[in-house]
């Protein structure tokens, strides 16, 4: 993998170990926000964070995870195996991921990326990886940008919009079915650009029946994979910063046409905002710009003296 940033999550006993390390004399100290300890050698540097999070980046970063990392701190190999370990993960197929099921306001957006061997490759160099890892959404926008610079027309996207969703759940009543719809809507929109496209690879959310049943005619043979973690995968991974991309567009849409700075989650600052809108455009506003479904509904429309029996019906 050609990269030169690098991510761990450390416990406790290995933050111990390699804060011990790097006290060493050839690691020259620095100053950075948040650490336990930041070092820097020739060509990389090295901060712990408080959080327990290890971020290793310049051209010199992989060699010393090899040589010293791997072999003191962490006890196994990882870097630069990830092919062996799971030999699928270069091999023709396509990831699929969500954004926005947890976020009250806004769309769910589900994309697809299909990728081979050369396309995981320079995926990899731009630093392709699970976007929740992505604490910056300017990071995920540049990032999203870049994919699609790479994957050209082998990606595809599904966005369900607030009143589109709220309208499925009220017939459907289950928020996995919904996304197993999206699931194979994405799957079948990116068939359409690569028909040969062998396997599928998603998330583990539900029983991979229910996507297979959402399946229509050209999705039929492909075969459909679910795992836990499975954003580790080159392809899923890109279809998930594709997603939250497509999702944080249609924040910023949805705010430019109300007029508010739309939030992501489901926080008290989200609720703060909801009760703010619907006091000043009414409860049917709600169906246009939030998942209606969640308990934050019932909350904001009693704070400003409403019901559920006060929103319109969906046409």
């Amino acid at each position: 993998m050609n990269t030169n940033s690098f991510t761990f999550k450390l416990d406790e006993e290995q933050q111990q170990a390699l804060r011990q390390l790097l006290k060493a004399s050839h690691y020259h100290p620095e100053t950075v926000p948040h650490t336990q300890i930041a070092v820097s050698i020739l060509n990389c540097r090295i901060n712990l964070y408080k959080s327990g999070k290890l971020l290793v980046q310049g051209k010199s970063a992989q060699e010393w995870i090899t040589f010293t990392l791997e072999t003191e701190i962490l006890k196994e190999a990882i870097v630069g195996y990830e092919d062996v370990y799971d030999p699928e993960a270069i091999q023709p197929h396509m990831g699929i991921d969500e954004s926005g099921k947890g976020d009250f306001f806004g769309p769910l957006v589900i994309a697809s990326a299909y990728v081979d061997e050369g396309l995981v490759e320079k995926l990899r160099e731009i630093g392709v990886r699970d976007s929740k890892k992505i604490s910056s959404d300017n990071v995920a926008l540049n990032l999203a940008r870049e994919i699609r610079k790479i994957l050209g027309d082998r990606c595809a996207m599904v966005s369900i919009g607030p009143r589109s969703y709220n309208r499925m759940y009220s017939k459907i009543r289950n928020v996995n079915k919904i996304l197993a719809w999206g699931h194979a809507r994405a799957i079948e929109n990116l068939l359409e650009k690569v028909p040969d496209c062998p396997r599928a690879l998603s998330d583990k959310f539900g029983p991979t029946h229910q996507i297979e049943r959402a399946l229509m005619e050209k999705g039929k043979t492909i075969q459909l994979d679910q795992r836990t973690k499975a954003e580790s995968d080159t392809a899923v991974a890109a279809a998930s910063i594709l997603a939250r991309a497509g999702f944080l567009y249609a924040l910023k849409t949805i705010g430019k046409e109300y007029g508010f700075d739309v939030p992501k989650g489901a926080s008290e600052k989200v609720r703060r905002e909801a009760e703010k809108l619907v006091a000043y455009k009414g409860p049917g506003i709600l169906l246009d710009t939030a998942k209606c479904h969640f308990q934050t509904t019932d909350k904001v429309l009693a704070e400003v003296g409403y019901s559920r029996k006060d929103l319109p019906p969906l046409n």
